[in-house]
């Protein structure tokens, strides 16, 4: 569901991308049919996809805020994606002056790498492919200047996007132009590329950390207790209180972590003068209280059950 179009030549690399993004759910069968005819050109607008996937029974979300395009190092980086399930498949195109690489990657591994040295190169579906470049040989100036030429690729996604709705309105234009002949610029992207798929490499595992911790912190919120015994008053100093907690409490910090098992000893406080060793600590309505006269206590402890 993208266009771009990437020049890459003696006075640097210029790109332009689209910034729609489509995101549908429903049956497999009928998505397979919605995809072939969007991307055989038989669907030619917004309001003919949304009323097709309607009548497929495919659920749709259309944005046009997508950025495809980064600078990274002295390159134009162009990407598009697709959600598999288990994997994201990326096609990349990093860009200078007198180079290029075409880079796959399956997640954060590099499936394939292909290097050029000049040229328009395209990435889109068949439909909007051939449409680009029938428009491009029609309006393109090898002589003209960067920016004309991304004024160009800006009017050729404009064109399409009104032909087929896997292609916004939206465009983005970037470009960069460093003296590097051929050589130089295959050193550098090389340079650039292996970095970038590094911090992509680093971004995927924060990322499964951030879904493991987050599994945890929902796994542990279910457990806190709201109602019910959770110990009793074993020692008494001042407002303090040592609490046991009994068989099936536990006591964690903020981070989920165990400070107290069962059996052991947690402080609690009270302002109640109405105090013995032995009296029931209980949660009543979400509030941690003594059993005997409701008195509130404070804690320093998240209290959750085994």
């Amino acid at each position: 569901m993208s266009l771009i179009i990437a020049y890459i030549g003696k006075k640097g690399c210029v790109m332009a991308a689209d910034k729609r993004k489509i995101g549908y759910f429903g049956d497999k069968e009928n998505l397979e049919v919605l995809e072939k005819e969007l991307y055989n050109g038989e669907i030619s607008s917004d309001d003919e996809f949304n009323k097709r996937a309607s009548e497929l029974g495919i659920s749709v979300k259309i944005t046009d805020d997508a950025s495809k395009l980064k600078i990274v190092g002295n390159c134009v980086r162009g990407e598009v994606s697709t959600k598999g399930a288990f994997e994201t498949k990326r096609r990349r195109i990093y860009g200078t002056t007198n180079g290029y690489q075409l880079v796959e990657l399956l997640g954060s591994e590099v499936s394939s790498r292909k290097a050029g040295e000049s040229g328009i190169v395209i990435f889109g579906n068949n439909f909007a492919k051939k449409m680009a470049e029938t428009l491009i040989s029609r309006k393109f100036k090898p002589s003209s200047s960067l920016k004309s030429k991304g004024e160009v690729f800006e009017e050729v996604i404009k064109e399409v996007s009104s032909k087929t709705p896997t292609v916004g309105v939206n465009c983005d234009i970037l470009k960069q132009g460093p003296h590097y002949n051929s050589s130089q610029a295959q050193k550098h992207l090389n340079i650039t590329i292996d970095n970038d798929v590094k911090v992509l490499v680093k971004f995927r595992q924060n990322l499964t950390e951030q879904i493991v911790q987050q599994s945890i912190e929902i796994e542990m919120a279910s457990k806190i207790i709201d109602k019910g015994d959770v110990g009793k008053i074993v020692n008494i100093d001042g407002n303090i209180l040592y609490v046991q907690l009994n068989a099936k409490t536990q006591a964690l910090d903020g981070n989920w972590k165990q400070l107290a098992a069962p059996g052991q000893n947690v402080i609690m406080f009270t302002e109640s003068s109405d105090v013995k060793i032995g009296d029931e600590v209980t949660i009543d309505n979400e509030e941690l209280c003594i059993k005997k006269n409701k008195s509130p206590l404070k804690c320093d402890v998240i209290l959750c059950s085994l």
